[in-house]
């Protein structure tokens, strides 16, 4: 056996996405960093081993603008691209990438960590080694460094290390949580297994392997669905281990057999029982690995709950954002006899506190993904890949700069947490209702102007037109007021249409909050009419208002087939249409009643009378990164063939830079999936800038000093080979990847 010794700035536990994200942070921060993964892949559950897709924020479809930006953004975009059709040795390629690209990453793959050097006492720990042996090599590394992050998902490092943790369920006085029981106790969420099939173009008969169960003896067929073609995470509740009695962790290989059983008689069942068409259909892969939802949780200095989740608690310490619902399984999982999951969902995503990425009791130790210190309710909806990956992200930039200023975890958070939530910000971080300040960025001392900016908002394409046989809606940007809307509609007779303005509570929320006006105007029989609404609303700041149209059955509305930035459009769920999974949640909560569904990407038609300072060119040095109670980013006017759009900054007297920073936008309202399922209808965002360049004014004349063909990323950083001067810099948008409009969120100049 050979012996090897391994220092680096940030030692990093768990090559799962959260482990991943937290590594390349640090990395990108200049810090050495030393990723240790226990299998021979990278990506954890959402791996081609298990196969889970990336769920984050974006909620069972319910929440708005909330897919996640950042590293796990950056992966998920390139994975549209590269892989459009999901495959998950393609995602597996993505994320190894990431790493690879990074030369301050040193990867060890198929290392297991089985050893832990710490010191200390109870409550004033600190970890100096870890040690793994490296399967397949013969190797025993023992890994050192000044802080360590565990992102193992079942906290092996943290545990071997003496940190403080809780398994199972709280009672539900100690935080006062209405979902928790009312007694603790050691239930947990299940493992899952998926397996995939395909038609082989002939017939392929099946003989179920001895240990296969026969699941027509079990609850399974009478509370779940089966199709001969699904496959994959369309069998997500293929769950088990739960149980008070189960241990998630130590009894894994029971978990896994038990699982496999299931597997195989569900096969048999589609195969073999005549009530499926499935005779050319055969089995393409079995997981081996049981993809763990839960095991322990750790002690931090600020333990997450379900009332900070429900109230969306704003926090200083706020480093990420969540939003997928507390979703609860039962503890018998597949075998259940009532099998519904539990789902409650915020009025909108959720802050994450830095305190609770950091132990309580082992001073250089971070943890980031489906471990971090949370109750068991709030975890039901932080233990999400997407999430976790974000949490990951600021963990490992919260870990470089505890290396750079010599503090702990703690220390960090007492002194110096502003300056990491700005570190994270300016890498285009998760991180909602945090604006921007650098006093080293000059864009923040220009002024700034535009060849053109939008000044109306307009959906006027008509394509198809949509039965008003419930309730409608659409987002408007009003900055700084509204007074009339017009509506495209059909009538077939002379009725009254009532129409309503709402605002949405917090700038982060797509719902209606208070009723703010409303219109009822009465309206003769006739096609293709644009109504108008009186509807002044001025409001003391710029914010979203959500304008409900009401039910009228002899009413159509219009749909268009090209998406206004800024703008959304919702339906109102009737019950009848509500999915059983929807209808475990709590149907009352409006986040899950108004739905985009029926009408992404295809808004309903109506015309903003008033001007808007919506898509101002002043928005690009606003501070915000992403939308936030209004879009946040410049919008010209409609480009025309040909025609080139520019947004100028200017200061009063000539500044000395190096690096640019753009962020364009990519629509963070769209939710995207790293597999199983056809996301979108196109591999690069239309509203994405193609080509541009930036250009200053040297001499008197414009000079190229960057300049980007094809462009297909949201975060473009320029640097400079040597230091320019000047007192104008623009940046002349040649095209886009379809949009008609030139979008920029922001420019930071150093």
């Amino acid at each position: 056996m050979r012996y090897e010794f391994v220092r680096s700035d940030v030692t990093v536990v768990g090559g799962g996405l959260a482990g991943v994200c937290a590594a390349v942070s640090a990395a990108r921060m200049g810090k050495k960093v030393a990723l240790v993964q226990n299998r021979p892949v990278l990506g954890g559950n959402s791996s081609s081993e298990i196969r889970v897709w990336v769920l984050g924020a974006t909620g069972l479809g319910v929440n708005r603008y909330a897919r996640e930006t950042g590293i796990i953004g950056e992966m998920l975009v390139e994975n549209q691209f590269v892989n459009p059709d999901g495959n998950p040795y393609y995602w597996d390629l993505v994320v190894l990438e990431t790493v690879r690209k990074e030369s301050n990453i040193q990867l060890f793959l198929n290392t297991n960590v089985y050893e832990v050097e710490a010191d200390g006492d109870e409550w004033n720990r600190k970890i100096h080694s870890v040690t793994g042996f490296m399967m397949g090599s013969e190797k025993k590394i023992r890994f050192e460094s000044p802080i360590f992050l565990d992102c193992t998902g079942d906290g092996t490092v943290a545990f071997l290390a003496g940190a403080k943790y809780r398994i199972g369920r709280e009672a539900q006085h100690e935080f006062n949580e209405s979902w928790a029981p009312e007694k603790a106790d050691n239930i947990t969420l299940g493992s899952t297994m998926f397996f995939y099939t395909k038609d082989a173009g002939h017939p392929v008969k099946y003989v179920a392997p001895s240990f296969a169960k026969d699941i027509t003896k079990t609850p399974i067929p009478m509370k779940r669905v089966f199709k001969a073609g699904d496959n994959g995470c369309y069998y997500w509740w293929i769950e088990w281990g739960g149980e008070a009695h189960i241990d998630t962790l130590y009894d894994n290989e029971r978990i896994r057999d038990e699982l496999w059983s299931v597997i195989y008689g569900i096969w048999d069942y589609i195969k073999n029982s005549g009530k499926f068409d499935a005779d050319n259909m055969t089995l393409e892969w079995v997981g081996s690995v049981p993809g763990k939802r839960e095991v322990r949780r750790f002690v931090g200095d600020y333990i997450l709950t379900q009332n900070d989740l429900v109230n969306q608690v704003q926090f200083e310490d706020n480093v990420a954002f969540g939003g997928w619902s507390m979703d609860l399984h039962p503890p018998e999982g597949m075998y259940a006899s009532d099998y519904v999951s539990k789902l409650l969902c915020p009025d909108g995503i959720y802050q994450i506190p830095f305190r609770s990425l950091y132990s309580k009791n082992v001073n250089n130790l971070l943890f980031a993904g489906r471990n971090i210190s949370a109750t068991h309710v709030a975890f039901g909806s932080t233990r999400v890949m997407a999430t976790c990956s974000v949490m990951g992200e600021a963990a490992g930039a919260g870990a470089a700069l505890c290396v750079d200023k010599g503090v702990t975890p703690r220390e960090l958070y007492q002194h110096y947490i502003k300056e990491l939530q700005q570190t994270l910000l300016w890498k285009d971080a998760a991180i909602i209702g945090l604006k921007y300040e650098d006093p080293t960025d000059v864009a923040l001392q220009a002024t700034v102007t535009a060849s053109s900016h939008l000044t109306k908002i307009e959906v006027e394409k008509a394509k198809n037109p949509f039965h008003l046989d419930t309730d409608v809606a659409f987002l408007i940007p009003v900055d700084p007021k509204m007074m009339d809307i017009e509506i495209l509609m059909d009538v077939k007779k002379d009725t009254e249409v009532e129409v309503e303005v709402w605002d949405t509570g917090k700038p982060e929320n797509y719902i209606p909050h208070i009723l703010q006006v409303k219109d009822t105007v009465t309206v003769k029989k006739g096609d293709r009419q644009w109504v108008s609404f009186h509807l002044p609303w001025s409001p003391e700041k710029a914010q979203n208002a959500f304008v409900i149209v009401r039910e009228n059955e002899n009413v159509s509305l219009y749909q268009s087939d090209e998406p206004m930035t800024g703008t959304l459009s919702f339906v109102r769920e009737k019950k009848s249409n509500i999915s059983r999974l929807l209808e475990a949640i709590n149907n009352e909560q409006l986040v899950v009643q108004w739905s985009q569904k029926p009408v992404i990407r295809k808004p309903f038609c109506f015309r903003l009378k008033d001007d808007t300072r919506a898509f101002h060119p002043s928005k690009v040095t606003n501070g915000y990164l992403r939308p936030y109670g209004g879009p946040n980013m410049w919008v010209s006017a409609p480009m025309e063939a040909g025609q080139e759009e520019w947004v100028k900054l200017q200061w009063e007297k000539p500044i000395r830079f190096s690096q640019i920073h753009i962020i364009f936008n990519n629509d963070v309202n769209e939710d995207l999936n790293n597999l199983h399922y056809k996301r979108t209808p196109f591999e690069v965002f239309p509203e994405l800038v193609g080509s541009y360049r930036i250009e200053a004014k040297i001499n008197g004349d414009w000079k190229v000093i960057a300049e980007e063909k094809e462009n297909r990323v949201r975060r473009k950083v320029h640097y400079l080979k040597h230091a320019e001067k000047t007192d104008q810099l623009r940046v002349v948008v040649e095209s886009t990847n379809g949009s008609r409009f030139a979008e920029i969120v922001a420019i930071r100049v150093v």
